[in-house]
Order: C-alpha cells, then sequence, then structure tokens
C-alpha cells in the first residue's frame, strides 16, 4: 500500500471513540467502523429505500443500498489518486445514508414538515443519531461507536443550533473549519454517483431520453465520443460506455483540481485542511458543466409527472403514519411505545424514518385498511 500523504487523515492519529474500546489490530481504527457499518440493521434496510424509483417499479433501479456502494468505489478512486485514507472514505460512503427515510427525498421532506414544531428532521443529521444511538449491536453502548473522523465525515451539514448540540462533532460549524479531505472526498463522490445513476435509472425508465441529454454538454461530449469509437453500438451499451467515460473525467478533474487547491493553499497537516477553505473541487469549467446535468435532472426527472405522483403518494404515507403514531401511541409496536413516553415526537420519526419503502406502505395498509393485514 502507498504511503499517505502528510494531510492525510491517519487511524492512529484518531481523535477516538464516544466510548473507549481497545484496538482490534491487524484492523485498523477506520477499517473497524466500516465493518460495523457494513454489519448494521440501518445498513441492511437501505437494499429497500428508495433513490429515485420506489422499489415495486423495477427490480434494476439503483437503491440507496447500491448507492452507497457506488459512492464507496468512486470515494476510494478518488482517495487512492490523492493519497488519503482509504478506508476512511469507505467508511464514511457507506454511512451516509444511513438516516435516510423511505422513499427518497419525498419522504425526507414529509417527514421534516411533520417534524416542524419539533426540531425538523434531516437525513444528515439522522444518519449520525443511527450510528451514535439507535443501533443496537453491543453490550456496553447504545449506537456503532464509531471514530470521531467518521462521523465528522457523516456530518456534512448542520445548523449552527443543532452544532451547539452535538459536542465535539459539532464544533467545526461553529468555528468555520473543514472536515478532513477524506470527508470532503465522500461528499463529492455522492454527487458523482447520484446524478450519473439517475441519468442510467432515467434512461432505463424512459422518462428521459438520449435526445433529450444531447443538449447538455457534459453528456453530449462523452456521448459523441463513444459514436465515433463504436458507431455501430446500440442500445445500454451507448449509455453505460458514456456514462463511464463521464464518472472517470469528473474523478480526474476532482484529484487534479484538488491538488491544485493542497498546493495553493500549502497544505502539509491535517490541521491545515481543517483550517484551509474547501479543498476538495471541481474545476471552474468542470462545475458548470456538473450543475447544468443536476439542473437537467432536477427539471426533467425529478419533476417529472410520474415520479412527482409517487412522490405524493410517499408524502402522504410518511403524513399519515405521523399523524396517527403521535396521536395514539398504541399503534406502535411495543418496543417504540417505551421510547416514545420519552422521546415523544422524535422517536416516531426515528421509526418511520428507520421504514424501508415497502415496511411503510405495509404499515399504512395495516393502519387504514379496512381489509386485514398480516
Amino acid at each position: 500500500m502507498e504511503p499517505l500523504a502528510p494531510y492525510a487523515a491517519h487511524s492512529s492519529q484518531t481523535r477516538g471513540r464516544q466510548h473507549a474500546e481497545p484496538l482490534a489490530a491487524p484492523r485498523s481504527e477506520f477499517q473497524r467502523d466500516r465493518d460495523r457499518i457494513i454489519h448494521s440493521t440501518a445498513f441492511r434496510r437501505l437494499e429497500y429505500k428508495t433513490q429515485v424509483f420506489v422499489n415495486h417499479e423495477g427490480d434494476l433501479f439503483r437503491t440507496r443500498l447500491t448507492h452507497s456502494i457506488e459512492v464507496a468505489q468512486i470515494g476510494r478512486t478518488t482517495a487512492r489518486l490523492l493519497g488519503l485514507n482509504e478506508d476512511l472514505v469507505e467508511a464514511v460512503s457507506l454511512a451516509h445514508d444511513l438516516g435516510h427515510t423511505p422513499f427518497g427525498h419525498a419522504g425526507q421532506d414529509a417527514l421534516n414538515a411533520c417534524m416542524r414544531e419539533h426540531g425538523g428532521f434531516e437525513h444528515n443529521l439522522q444518519s449520525l443519531r443511527v450510528v451514535d444511538l439507535l443501533e443496537e449491536r453491543y453490550a456496553e453502548f447504545d449506537g456503532l461507536n464509531l471514530t470521531f473522523e467518521t462521523r465528522e465525515g457523516i456530518l456534512k451539514h448542520c445548523s449552527l443550533a443543532n452544532a451547539e448540540k452535538l459536542g465535539m462533532v459539532g464544533e467545526r460549524f461553529l468555528s468555520k473549519q473543514q472536515p478532513s479531505l477524506e470527508a470532503q472526498i465522500a461528499n463529492l463522490a455522492d454527487e458523482i454517483a447520484y446524478n450519473n445513476h439517475d441519468v442510467d435509472d432515467g434512461l432505463r425508465s424512459g422518462l428521459i431520453t438520449l435526445e433529450q441529454l444531447s443538449e447538455v454538454r457534459i453528456f453530449a461530449r462523452h456521448l459523441a465520443e463513444v459514436r465515433e469509437k463504436y458507431p455501430a453500438l446500440t442500445g445500454r451499451r451507448v449509455v453505460t460506455e458514456t456514462v463511464r467515460r463521464i464518472i472517470n473525467t469528473l474523478i480526474l478533474d476532482l484529484v487534479n483540481t484538488t491538488r491544485m487547491h493542497v498546493e495553493h493553499h500549502a497544505v502539509q497537516t491535517l490541521a491545515d485542511v481543517r483550517e484551509a477553505p474547501p479543498l476538495a473541487a471541481f474545476s471552474p469549467a468542470l462545475l458548470d458543466e456538473h450543475r447544468e446535468l443536476k439542473r437537467f435532472l432536477l427539471h426533467h426527472l425529478y419533476r417529472h409527472y410520474k415520479v412527482a405522483r409517487m412522490s405524493t403518494k410517499a408524502g402522504r404515507i410518511i403524513g399519515d403514519l405521523y399523524t396517527a403514531f403521535t396521536g395514539d401511541a398504541r399503534l406502535l409496536p411495543s418496543e417504540h411505545q417505551a421510547r416514545e413516553s420519552l422521546e415523544g415526537a422524535r422517536a416516531v420519526a426515528d421509526y418511520i424514518a428507520g421504514m424501508t419503502d415497502r415496511y411503510a406502505m405495509r404499515e399504512h395498509r395495516r393502519i387504514f385498511a379496512v381489509e386485514e393485514i398480516d
């Protein structure tokens, strides 16, 4: 294995865990975090949580689980090229969506609206809540007891009010510091992954077309390369060859631009990373193209009437469940009734956020359908 850059996060220099534990040699501390994430209940649930298309709409569309794996793959590749800690990037990438609701962003928006009078709901904060508190696996502590560095990477966004309540992991938002470069890379690997697999899934679904995407610069340029090299190529292979080239272009641009920023700010240590402006970034030209692709997906895929219809249904399911459970805690499973008596609406939000798409639909039918539901 190549030596890490001097500004990389070294697991031997971690700020530690909330609950002290003996080392788990020969695994590093960040490898141990990754393993705990993979074995968690919340990680397994991601298999049946929506990315864009609800699970029952097709077997080949991405889920939160396959998305997280793709983020980890892109993140590890980028980290290796930059001499960063691949294990930390992988741990953050695999954990970043553990707190996401069923039904994707429609579910999050609906639950946030329900929780407006109780501090709101945000999936980054919920992911941290999952690994710090909600997972129940170990005898000596709640949660997964991950290292500070992994927890810091999971918490991409945070209001100052919430940061004040989070102790050491919230301090950087108050002091205007940056997280590790590994956390910054995982964040951008997330963007690369979801933009490009949403293109792939959108084309597979038929909601967007190659003709429409040919008006988007970054897609059109790479599609032209594929058609020039493989003039007889048709069908799905045209799409996959184009998307893989876009991903490669974005990774290489991210690596080169980040290196330039590191050199420009004379970054030598992890402490320098924290004091500098954000270092991981795309070049201005490619960022402009990347944003154009995001705008295209927003207008032509995420706001497509078929997606909007499912989003409306999802919001209604989340809202109905929240109203029912907060109105009568007896409707909750017994273990969640006990938590609701102590934490009120937040315990209800925890229960709903932990549901898969199909479980949420089933719970909704159990409570509201007249016919018997097992």
